[in-house]
């Protein structure tokens, strides 16, 4: 039997160094992709792995790629851009994926038009397996356990000292410049123009009442639905994240600087008969996002029991993963009873 392969796509990026440097540091076998040549020969020297460059517009590149592959992550953004033609490649040669992708629209896309075709492949498909996005999702799920007739669920995003990368420069400029945003109301997905609004969010002290920027087009928005059966959903994310001096302007910072953020994830869920709270709190919001790609990766190249594309709480069991990713360090997890 072949020892199970991961392949990172965007492996030279910050997000890829930090997935590539997990899954060494746990002796996995490990293929390194993307469409910089010199830089993947640098870093498969520096660990000893081989590469493959593959350019986007490479069908045949990408889909050799992931024909080696027991499961591909994807972590170069984006996904706008990324996310269709490395997804195609893993669909239609078996190959198990994972993604870190924020945009509400990528994900949409996956769950609509990519559902068949990976239940045909026998595949799972895991989009938004990220810090925003699959961290929101599974702790709505693990807050929102055992609740009925829910009414609404919120995750709210406290981000201090967020040093962006190119790639999430451009992927917060495309967001923010969408007017057909997907919102979720009514127990019904709405597509369209949304007046940006600050809310105050009360989160638990030390934090306190924030001001924060709503709706933020996180991609739990798609997600949550399908899996809690809300009237109402919504993300947010703190208004001063993006007045701090440095986010716009880290492109090039270390890997050491990066890593300085300090993060608190909320989820609140009302319901007819009682709420319930959660959040987990850490620093690093970078390794968050990659130390929960690398746990969904290594569980789907066991024998995956869903088959499809799912979120993040509909592919894991939320409370056990967020539980495990505790102990990895990624985070503190706080659920009310």
């Amino acid at each position: 039997m072949s020892t199970p392969l991961i392949a990172v796509y965007g492996a030279y990026g910050h997000t890829g160094r930090l997935v590539a440097a997990e899954l060494h540091s746990r002796n996995q076998n490990v293929l390194l992709a993307g469409r910089d040549a010199a830089a993947l020969e640098a870093m498969g020297a520096e660990l000893g792995y081989p590469v493959h460059p593959a350019a986007l517009d490479d069908p045949e590149a990408l889909r050799g790629l992931a024909r080696q592959a027991d499961v591909l992550i994807h972590c170069a953004g984006p996904f706008k851009v990324t996310g269709e033609p490395v997804a195609s490649a893993c669909v239609e040669t078996e190959c198990h994926y994972v993604d870190h992708a924020v945009e509400s629209h990528h994900v949409r896309h996956l769950f609509e038009d990519f559902q068949s075709r990976a239940q045909s492949a026998g595949i799972a498909m895991v989009p938004g397996m990220s810090f925003y996005g699959g961290i929101g999702d599974l702790l709505a799920d693990a807050v929102a356990d055992g609740l009925h007739d829910i009414d609404r669920v919120t995750t709210a995003y406290a981000v201090s000292g967020w040093r962006m990368t190119t790639g999430a420069k451009e992927t917060a400029a495309q967001l923010f410049a969408e007017t057909e945003r997907i919102t979720y109301t009514g127990g019904e997905f709405h597509i369209g123009y949304v007046e940006p609004r600050n809310v105050v969010f009360p989160f638990p002290p030390p934090i306190g009442p924030r001001t924060m920027i709503a709706p933020f087009p996180s991609c739990e928005i798609v997600m949550i639905p399908r899996h809690v059966p809300a009237r109402t959903v919504e993300a947010l994310l703190t208004a001063e994240t993006f007045t701090e001096e440095q986010v716009f302007v880290s492109e090039h910072v270390a890997m050491a600087e990066r890593a300085q953020s300090e993060f608190t994830v909320a989820a609140q869920v009302i319901a007819a008969h009682g709420s319930r709270a959660g959040r987990v709190t850490g620093t690093d919001l970078w390794r968050a996002g990659a130390l929960a790609s690398v746990e969904a990766a290594l569980r789907l190249m066991e024998v995956p029991n869903k088959t499809g594309v799912l979120s993040p709480a509909e592919a894991f069991p939320s409370d056990v993963l967020l539980r495990t990713l505790e102990r990895l360090g990624a985070f503190r997890v706080i659920i009310e009873e």
